[in-house]
């Protein structure tokens, strides 16, 4: 696509009335300059032209992506030219969250620039082109071209606003059991030797006594409380589908608000289990939510007294069992 500036207009003009003043003239001044202005409008269309065509765009790097939320990434554009350094080039695309401007790139170079990207379901997502517009090298007509790009990204579920759930959280595995690591607990994981700057509260007074000098006791750390959440697949009939992806955003976000209160969670997608914890931050749990679809058999879903149940089977209080 190619389409003239206010400023290309303004130049075509000037050339048109320079043409007609050589031609009733004579003037070979005038001839002179009309060759001239002609002259830079054909090298203002083979730069534009060549200078686009040699654009290579990739994105490099693209953070968690979440449906309806603006995710961090960066492109990376590469100028396989060996003549064209492009200026002033704009970048937009069907999941950028705007335009993205570059003010060069160098011939034979390559620059990286941070992108704002939008997705708007969630899901796997290919990234397939992005569109270049510039007004290189003088301003005279913008030029489009469509760039592929090869990629994709996981989209995680839309999150819903803490208000829009209920408070239905309650550690469902019983009493914190230790983990096997030092860290904050009641029970007794190590010795060790007393340290200048040691707090006197950790001393074994028991074990120092029998030795004769002063050890240290270093606590178990005691494991997170745990919730249990079940997402249920089931979907009775394809006018369910907007209801189904609600519930797959309520499972989404329940997952989140339990992992930022510092619990772990117990998650069953249909009949398959994983325990999520603060060092995952969810993100097999998200994965899993993301690529979901919908079932129209599927078995029982994993539930019992305590256990978040998000499912859209007959007889579910709310399409939540708790």
């Amino acid at each position: 696509m190619v389409r003239l500036t206010k400023v290309g207009g303004s130049y075509l003009l000037f050339t048109f009335v320079i043409g007609f003043a050589a031609l009733n003239t004579g003037n070979n001044s005038l001839y002179i300059a009309l060759s001239t202005m002609l002259g830079l409008l054909i090298v203002s269309g083979m730069a534009s032209k060549d200078g686009l065509r040699s654009i290579d765009v990739e994105v490099s790097h693209l953070g968690e992506a979440w449906a309806g939320k603006p995710a961090t990434g960066s492109l990376r554009l590469r100028n396989r030219s060996r003549l064209w350094t492009v200026r002033d080039l704009l970048v937009t695309g069907p999941h950028l969250a705007e335009p993205v401007f570059v003010p060069i790139v160098e011939r034979r170079g390559t620059v990286e620039i941070t992108a704002t990207f939008l997705f708007e379901r969630r899901g796997r997502v290919s990234l397939t082109r992005v569109d270049l517009y510039t007004r290189f090298p003088f301003g005279l007509f913008t030029k489009k071209r469509r760039a592929k790009l090869s990629g994709s990204a996981v989209v995680f579920p839309r999150l819903l606003p803490d208000e829009t759930l209920r408070d239905d959280f309650a550690p469902t595995l019983g009493e914190r059991s230790p983990r096997n690591a030092a860290g904050p607990g009641t029970e007794i994981f190590a010795f060790r030797e007393y340290v200048r700057g040691d707090s006197l509260r950790h001393v074994h007074w028991k074990k120092s006594a029998s030795i004769g000098r002063w050890v240290m006791k270093q606590s178990q750390q005691d494991a997170n409380p745990i919730v249990a959440i079940t997402f249920d697949p089931f979907m009775p009939s394809t006018d369910a589908r907007e209801r189904f992806e609600q519930i797959v955003s309520e499972a989404a976000t329940a997952v989140r608000n339990a992992l930022d209160r510092g619990y772990d969670v117990h998650f069953h997608l249909g009949r398959q289990a994983s325990l999520v914890g603060q060092t995952d931050r969810g993100i097999s749990a998200y994965e899993a939510l993301a690529l979901v679809e919908p079932q129209s058999e599927t078995p029982t879903p994993f539930s019992g007294t305590g256990v978040i149940l998000y499912s859209l089977r007959s007889g579910n209080r709310d399409a939540r069992t708790a």
